[in-house]
């Protein structure tokens, strides 16, 4: 527990040689030289396609001397930036652009010198740089960068992007009073977003940071939460059409590519898709106390979120099952108030009868143009009539016909099986609200959540390329206010890269389709945030496919493959505390038997209590993840639960400590490797040839890296040059299988 502990308490290494700007000492300088950034503002304001960036950075002079030196301030290499200005105070520098291969010989100059990996980041980007006036000691001066950049278009929306830095570096708790080979301070970074036509766009989304969002004199103001690290992806949809969609890709050499979708729903204008809403509470004596005046108090916000076109049933249910109404009611004044009066005499009492429930939620049918939703809460385990959690999910799936199922589970006392199979099979989620947690807030939110149906039975219809293991699979309903993001993969079918993608669904029992022009390029380093975000997805189905169907060898070596490709941790991969290759001799029976957790899942009815309910929350949160946070916060919650060693997690990848080498657990002893000196010839060619490579020889002094067919090792004694033939066929052995 040690180890697990000091693997989540870590403090982040941010380099101000990372993204931000820094000061260079010259050659020839002052040796006590000691030149420190203190924080880091950023505004950046949006007219149409194009972003003025002001950046505002402090610099004091901590050294013993005089502090000179050049500013270098590093240029993403996929914006278009024009018309920069550079100031020291009120007095402006002269400052010079250089293009990325001008960049490349300084950042590799500096690498060299101070033998620190930090800057090989930005090979390929582009520079900025400026003589600094001399800063006397103790002084703090600003320097202020202003630019303008031309956001790219994606889809329906525009994508705007900032490399804060400081994204890979963190050091266990234990290693903190060691010497580092790098700049340690963490410089506070502040950052405002202001488009200046608000109403052009529908609300922002971040798949890399979670953010705010508030719109202000007509203007709209996007503010990450809490402290900006890494790359930071904004975009910016058009709120032109009813449905937006925006496409991002990330196709790394010798691979298929990975795809985001986003469907972004605009405001719902007149009346929206009417629904029957049926909502079914466990009012068993289990549910006495708080648990069943939360439920009556969620009871009544959700009949106020009725729409006049919507139909309503409640239903209560112990020993046996009660309706409010037998047929279904509409949200009229004198129905509401009979519901209201109906809802504040329920009381908790008797067993569950969950059986019965559902066969009354499902008993009344729904025209073609409304969307059936049941609404489903329990709190215990079947214990009147049918009890056998298969029987009764089977019994569901083939009588609630198109009814969309979401259901919440209360405590640790119900089955997760059941209740995970009711929403798998009707195209909705469960929810397990933990013990002493509030049930109103549930159940509140997700009535506001599916309050103005969109498009439903939505699908992707066409595509430039051929799409691969889509998650999800198939696709939830659209509701306003919530965008839709799908990941998969892509593979070109064809000459052109470069179409339409055309979704569809129903509205109003209409057939509708929305396009937006996409690109799926052959090489795309950028957005790598894509691969781990569709491998969560995948991991978060892959568990649900095997608590709903039992163990399976297939589909748990699946897991553990794609969790070491991708730097994931899941409640199948425990046996990471083990020598990276180890695993290729353990039987699977030892290895099911090392794996926390899996036993309890042979059987439909064993799925109760809190390690299951644990388990179904991780799989959905790892099923539904929208954002690298939301994959961080699963690992850490796997970390807490012991489900896996210390190891370090860097660009999708895992990493474990062997003899003073991180090696990826990718790799295997029998592969070849080749291993090469670190700041060497070879170690700038490798790194020019395989860009993929720069997050990792940042990150570590001494490594392995896995490849298809070869590894790499970075360490001492390794070879210093490489002719132009080999190190072809070491970048073609390294991507292609």
């Amino acid at each position: 527990m040690k180890a697990i502990t000091a693997a989540l308490l870590t403090s982040l290494v941010a380099s101000p040689l990372a993204a931000q700007g820094w000061i260079e000492p010259m050659p020839d300088g002052h040796p006590g030289f000691g030149v420190v950034k203190v924080r880091t503002a950023v505004s950046v304001r949006v007219t149409g396609r194009i972003a003025r960036v002001e950046v505002e950075e402090w610099f004091r002079n901590d050294g013993r001397g005089l502090g000179e030196g050049d500013y270098l301030y590093p240029l993403p290499g996929e914006a278009v930036f024009s018309n920069f200005s550079l100031f020291q105070g009120d007095q402006e520098l002269r400052g010079e652009t250089m293009d990325a291969d001008r960049a490349r010989t300084i950042y590799e100059e500096i690498v060299r010198r101070k033998r620190d990996p930090a800057l090989i980041e930005l090979a390929g980007h582009g520079l900025i740089r400026a003589r600094v006036f001399p800063i006397n000691h103790g002084e703090t001066r600003k320097i202020t960068l202003r630019y303008t950049q031309v956001l790219e278009r994606s889809g329906d929306a525009l994508q705007f992007r900032y490399a804060a830095g400081g994204r890979y570096s963190h050091r266990p708790v234990e290693q903190l009073d060691r010497p580092i080979r790098r700049p340690s301070s963490s410089v506070p970074l502040t950052f405002r977003l202001v488009a200046d036509n608000g109403s052009a766009y529908r609300d922002p989304f971040s798949p890399t940071h979670r953010v705010r969002v508030s719109r202000e004199d007509g203007r709209l103001v996007v503010q990450p939460e809490g402290t900006l690290t890494g790359d930071f992806t904004l975009f910016l949809p058009f709120a032109e059409s009813l449905v937006g969609i925006t496409v991002a890709t990330h196709r790394p050499a010798g691979e298929d590519g990975y795809f985001m979708l986003t469907l972004s729903p605009g405001r719902v204008e007149g009346s929206s898709q009417p629904r029957d809403v049926t909502v079914v509470v466990d009012v068993s004596g289990s549910m006495s106390g708080m648990k069943i005046e939360q439920a009556k108090s969620a009871l009544r916000q959700l009949l106020g979120s009725l729409g006049s076109q919507d139909r309503y049933r409640l239903l209560a249910f112990s020993n046996t099952v009660a309706a409010q109404s037998q047929g279904w009611a509409r949200p009229t004044r004198d129905q509401l108030q009979r519901a209201r009066r109906w809802i504040d005499r329920l009381q908790a009492d008797g067993g569950t009868n969950i059986a019965g429930a559902l066969e009354e939620a499902f008993r009344l049918e729904s025209a073609a143009r409304r969307l059936p939703i049941v609404m489903f809460l329990t709190d215990g385990l079947p214990s009147v009539g049918e009890r056998d959690p298969e029987r009764i999910a089977e019994w569901a799936e083939t009588h609630r016909g198109t009814v969309r199922v979401f259901a919440f589970g209360v405590g640790h006392d119900v089955n997760t099986y059941l209740l995970d199979r009711l929403s798998a099979a009707g195209r909705g989620t469960t929810e397990y609200v933990e013990p002493g947690e509030d049930v109103e807030q549930a159940l509140s939110l997700l009535a506001a959540k599916i309050q103005h149906p969109v498009l439903t039975d939505l699908e992707i219809r066409d595509a430039p390329v051929s799409l691969l293991e889509i998650y999800p699979s198939v696709l939830p309903d659209l509701f306003a206010g919530e965008e839709l993001v799908v990941f998969g993969r892509y593979r070109p079918t064809r000459r052109t890269h470069r179409g339409d993608v055309v979704v569809g669904g129903q509205r109003n029992g209409r057939g509708e389709s929305y396009s937006a022009s996409a690109a799926f390029p052959e090489h795309e380093l950028g957005n790598d945030y894509i691969p781990r975000l569709w491998a969560s997805r995948k991991i978060g189905v892959l568990a649900r496919e095997i608590r709903l169907n039992g163990p399976n060898d297939e589909l748990m070596d699946e897991i553990r493959r794609t969790a070491l490709r991708y730097g994931l941790l899941s409640e199948y991969t425990s046996y990471l505390v083990q020598e990276p290759t180890d695993m290729a001799n353990v039987p699977m029976g030892d290895r099911r038997n090392r794996d926390s957790g899996v036993s309890a899942l042979a059987s439909p009815s064993a799925q109760v209590g809190a390690v299951a309910v644990a388990a179904a929350e991780q799989a959905r949160s790892r099923r539904e993840a929208k954002s690298q946070m939301e994959v961080d916060a699963a690992n850490e919650a796997l970390l807490l639960r012991g489900h896996v060693a210390q190891t370090r997690h860097v660009a999708g990848r895992l990493f474990k400590e062997a003899d003073g080498v991180w090696v990826d657990l990718h790799h295997k002893n029998t592969t070849q490797t080749v291993r090469v000196e670190p700041f060497s010839q070879a170690y700038f060619g490798v790194l020019r040839a395989l860009p993929e490579l720069e997050s990792y020889l940042r990150e570590f002094e001494r490594v392995i890296v896995a490849g298809e067919r070869v590894s790499i090792e970075v360490a001492s004694g390794g070879v210093e040059t490489l002719s132009a033939r080999r190190l072809q066929r070491l970048v073609r052995e390294f991507r292609t299988r």
